[in-house]
């Protein structure tokens, strides 16, 4: 099966974020992908919290998500959005939420951002993403055309524990859009998607924002797709936007895991004995 990763430059002008996350969808049904994967923050990337507030809606009005589903349902399109920014059911606090979308632009899985970003660089770049944002309590497999995808978002790819659930129960793909900071992202970006695939024997798709954004802000690219042996099939590098194709086996994942079936060896971890010293 193919499948298009979507690699974004999102700025701070939703509507003409919308109108390139149509092109994806376009073009991406035009090379005949199955799935469309799109990074985290596709419809707006803006650190400016008082400008952000006037383009933000509640999910049943987001413009962004309106768009993408009418084209997703035009073009008979799979499409994975990584995370728009939506206000919460209360209005007080955002949610940073993905959603699977089907060929017919029906809702078939939301998912809201469990681990938030708050952390001071050695670069002196500091983030407070609970400050604005209310972090997910659910995590979330999808039935998709390419077997059961686990959903994640950026951050929550240093928290082992949630991708052990999500392959516990039936994920043998693993999404995980982002919009990482160059720093981290030449530390720990392929390591950390590589060791996530091989840990469980899944393919790993991530759609990265790139490049100096119009808020100032740069972020590291190098959208990957990794099969289940942990051997890159696919990485976008870290200049610029575009759309990118991948070509991927389900029955991989079956064959590698009967190779190595390190998910059917995973037991319950007791609390750990302490020793003083």
């Amino acid at each position: 099966m193919k499948i298009a990763v979507y690699q974004a430059q999102t700025g701070i002008d939703p509507a003409a974020n919308a109108r390139d996350l149509v092109g994806g969808v376009e073009e991406a049904a035009a090379g005949g992908a199955t799935m469309l994967f799109t990074p985290e923050m596709s419809g707006l990337l803006d650190r400016d919290r008082s400008r952000a507030m006037q383009h933000l809606h509640f999910e049943s009005d987001d413009p962004v998500l309106a768009a993408v589903r009418e084209a997703a349902a035009k073009a008979g399109l799979w499409v994975h959005i990584g995370s728009l920014a939506l206000l919460d059911a209360d209005g007080d606090k955002l949610v940073n939420r993905g959603f699977v979308i089907d060929g017919t632009g029906g809702i078939r899985a939301r998912y809201d951002k469990i681990h938030l970003f708050d952390v001071d660089l050695p670069t002196g770049e500091s983030w407070r993403e609970s400050a604005a944002y209310r972090g997910g309590t659910r995590s979330v497999v999808a039935d998709t055309p390419l077997g059961g995808l686990g959903l994640s978002i950026c951050y929550d790819l240093r928290f082992a524990d949630l991708f052990s659930a999500l392959t516990n129960h039936g994920a043998t793909l693993i999404s995980i859009p982002a919009a990482f900071t160059v720093p981290t992202g030449e530390a720990h970006w392929h390591v950390l998607m590589r060791a996530r695939a091989i840990e469980a024997g899944v393919f790993v798709i991530a759609a990265a924002q790139v490049g100096r954004h119009e808020d100032g802000r740069v972020t590291f690219g190098h959208s990957v797709v990794v099969d289940p042996w942990g051997k890159v099939l696919l990485d976008m590098g870290g200049e610029s936007p575009g759309l990118g194709f991948a070509e991927i086996d389900p029955a991989q994942v079956e064959e590698v895991r009967a190779r190595l079936p390190a998910i059917l060896h995973r037991r319950p971890i007791p609390r750990p004995e302490r020793f003083a010293s």
